[in-house]
């Protein structure tokens, strides 16, 4: 298969992946809100025109024209609005006659068709239109299925579904990824020997007269070479040579090597003394408040080492999903400092951050140079493909569980708030102050939903003109 082919391949493996994974996220609304008897209209994958659709029961399932998303639409999202005209006509005191009892109780029940009318402004047009809305779609004797009927507690479970189905989607891609194909771990066997110490305060690659020669270089050490132990003592891993010989600068060690070519040799070396930068568990270069790159003096031979998939333990999942929802976690809290860097990207001579924020265009295409790359074997690229919908489904839960709304964290921080005020309330023997009016929000939505739909569009056309490349 040519390259055009694979790169296509990769491409479609993760746009039918993304479409899936924000399927089982609806599905894991759609489930709970139906359990708990909740009447839900309507279950899209995507936005803009409906391109299918098949109504099932009461629920209409279909597909949209835009892919990046879905919904469920469930009745009675928001409360009705709060007369609120008998607090005011008696100012806090008892009606003082039959006659002013009755005038507050008609004024109390004509409050919500009047407020249909009464409300002007963009903003307070908006709240009463969510709250029609929501109204409007709870049929005559179905009041009890209104989603904000619900105690807290179903609510808060409705809500999380979603965000959790793709949690678990994010385990289950990773420990496949871990136990099932393994990762590119770095082995003790020899890739390659460089022949001068570049220091790492200097970019270049590439070896001058001046340079002082790497140890290494010269020696009977070759590529393949696959290094058992040093100055006796076995070692395992990588990890083990390393931190010998960066600790024995200008001493001699002794390598004992099993050779590509067949047998046993051990080599003689003197680690020199280098620069390193500075990096920290992800192997991420460090800097200083200057940006300069922090940098160390260790032992250095001049040699790399071969990279093999290893298969981790059932016991490396979890703490792998823990650092990939902290990692996007902190992409999220810095996302307006990164956003800048993108735009500069984008229109300016910026240069991307590999782990800054990415739209599935972006995804789309680093899956596809991974497929299409001839350096890639194809369990890599399955592994990597298969780690790329881990890390999409890890993004989508910690991304919806942002409290605003939104997004399901939004809802979620709705329904405690609620439950806390009634909580209060009864603790301290008060009229419950029945649900939150999260209709109230929705300028805070609409301003939300404004943004993410610009950052979307920014990190898209990033993605196209300005895309980050990993090979």
């Amino acid at each position: 298969m040519n390259e055009p082919l694979l790169y296509l391949a990769g491409v479609l493996v993760i746009a039918v992946g993304v479409v899936l994974s924000i399927g089982l996220h609806e599905v894991g609304h759609l489930v709970p809100a139906k359990l708990f008897g909740v009447r839900v209209t309507q279950y899209m994958i995507g936005f803009g025109r409906t391109v299918w659709s098949r109504t099932r029961g009461e629920t209409e399932y279909g597909l949209k024209a835009i892919p990046l998303g879905g919904y469920i639409s469930m009745v009675g999202m928001f409360p009705p609005a709060k007369a609120g005209r008998r607090g005011r006509l008696f100012e806090g005191r008892p009606p003082a006659t039959v006659g002013e009892a009755v005038e507050g109780a008609v004024e109390e029940v004509e409050a919500p068709s009047r407020a249909r009318t009464a409300s002007t402004g963009f903003f307070n047009t908006l709240v009463q239109d969510a709250r029609d809305t929501s109204q409007d779609q709870i049929q005559p004797g179905e009041e009890h299925r209104a989603f904000y009927r619900l105690a807290v507690w179903k609510r808060v479970v409705i809500m999380l579904g979603g965000p959790t189905v793709n949690l678990i989607l994010g385990v289950l891609f990773t420990g496949i990824l871990l136990m099932g194909f393994g990762v590119l771990t770095p082995t003790t066997t020899v890739a390659s020997i460089s022949q001068c110490i570049v220091p790492a305060t200097q970019t270049r690659t590439t070896c001058t007269p001046s340079d002082q020669a790497a140890p290494a270089a010269g020696t009977a050490l070759k590529p393949g070479d696959r290094i058992t132990a040093i100055d006796g003592r076995p070692v395992q891993t990588w990890d083990d040579v390393t931190g010998i010989i960066r600790t024995s600068a200008g001493k001699r060690i002794e390598l004992t090597v099993a050779a590509k070519a067949g047998g046993t040799e051990r080599i003689a070396i003197t680690p020199a003394t280098n620069t390193i930068p500075v990096t920290n568990d992800a192997g991420v270069v460090q800097k200083d408040a200057g940006g300069r790159i922090r940098t160390r003096t260790v032992g250095f031979i001049g040699i790399t080492s071969t990279e093999a998939l290893q298969q981790q333990p059932v016991t490396a999942v979890v703490p792998a999903v823990w650092n990939n929802v902290t990692s996007v976690a902190g992409v999220i809290v810095n996302l307006p400092a990164r956003l800048v860097g993108v735009a500069q990207a984008a229109f300016g001579t910026g240069e991307r951050d590999p782990n800054g924020p990415i739209s599935v265009v972006g995804v789309g295409r680093v899956a596809g140079e991974i497929a299409a790359s001839p350096q890639i074997t194809i369990t890599s690229k399955i592994a990597s493909l298969v780690g790329i919908l881990g890390s999409l489904n890890i993004a989508l839960f910690v991304f919806n569980l942002v409290p605003l709304l939104p997004l399901d964290g939004g809802h979620v921080i709705g329904a405690l708030w609620e439950g806390l005020r009634r909580g209060v309330a009864r603790l301290l023997g008060r009229r419950d102050p029945g649900p939150v009016d999260t209709a109230k929000l929705m300028p805070l939505t609409f301003a939300v939903a404004i943004l993410l739909g610009g950052m979307s569009l920014l990190l898209i056309y990033a993605d196209i003109v300005h895309p980050i490349s990993i090979l």
